[in-house]
């Protein structure tokens, strides 16, 4: 019998529990829940936000042994958890890994979801072994590991991306907080099918894409009236931080006519 899992950190920001709808956040790889600064600061007075640690990542549990070849599937077990805790149907914010696992559990438990935004959702697409994905971001996660490369990377991607200042210290800081050994053999993602997945699904979703865009699903192959489209030029994988008010203009456009 496997060991119960342990509870993920959960950070809460915004408007008390209770008191405003809850609004959970998704992460991508290597984040965390704290890589939201920028949004949390611009949607902290309309929702309750909860954004978790996904597990093997910031101060979450990392990953037992026995675990690793299911990560993927215990990431969205964990999620679920979460929303049921919150006791209501809640909107979800997904961002890459994040949007995987928010487009599985919206399309298997619709009725726990009033909305669906997805920055940019992870699909499975690997062109090389998925060991040398390993090994990229081990690289990349190892090349932040002191205070000292974390601020060498700041002041490079202020040269090299419009990302704000508050955005690239949360981003550096949850870098060295990634689980290794999730990195060298739990990596994946959900099999969500994705144009059928998208076309069966029956919550209003909104797709943030950049373009070009080449995890997005076909959109002619998508018929689906309650699945909207954003597209951001001059926006790469990481849409909300390139291009902040185009992606805030389509997603707060969005979810006023989702929520009414």
């Amino acid at each position: 019998m496997m060991p119960q899992r342990q509870p993920l950190a959960i950070h809460h920001y915004g408007r008390p529990a209770g008191q405003a709808s809850a609004l959970l956040l998704v992460h991508g790889l290597t984040d965390a829940g704290t890589a939201w600064p920028d949004l949390v600061t611009r949607w902290g007075g309309g929702f309750h936000i909860v954004a978790p640690d996904l597990r093997g990542h910031g101060e979450s549990p990392r990953f037992m042994p026995e675990e690793l070849p299911r990560c993927p599937e215990i990431m969205r077990d964990d999620l679920l958890d979460i929303i049921r805790a919150c006791g209501e149907a809640v909107v979800i914010v997904g961002h890459s890994l994040g949007g995987n696992l928010a487009l599985s559990i919206a399309s298997e438990h619709p009725e726990l979801v009033r909305a669906l935004v997805l920055e940019d959702p992870a699909r499975p697409m690997y062109d090389a072994p998925l060991s040398v994905f390993a090994e990229e971001n081990l690289a990349f996660v190892d090349s932040m590991d002191t205070a000292e490369k974390r601020h060498a990377a700041i002041v490079r991607m202020q040269q090299e991306t419009p990302w704000s200042l508050t955005e690239l210290v949360a981003w550096a800081e949850c870098k060295p907080k990634v689980d290794r050994d999730y990195l060298r053999q739990g990596l994946g993602l959900l099999p969500c099918y994705v144009e059928e997945t998208y076309q069966t699904l029956t919550v209003p979703t909104l797709l943030v894409i950049p373009d070009p865009a080449p995890m997005s699903p076909q959109r002619d192959a998508i018929t689906n009236a309650l699945v909207r489209w954003a597209v951001i030029e001059g926006a790469g994988h990481c849409v909300r931080r390139d291009r902040p008010e185009a992606y805030y203009s389509a997603v707060e456009a969005f979810l006023a006519d989702a929520l009414a």
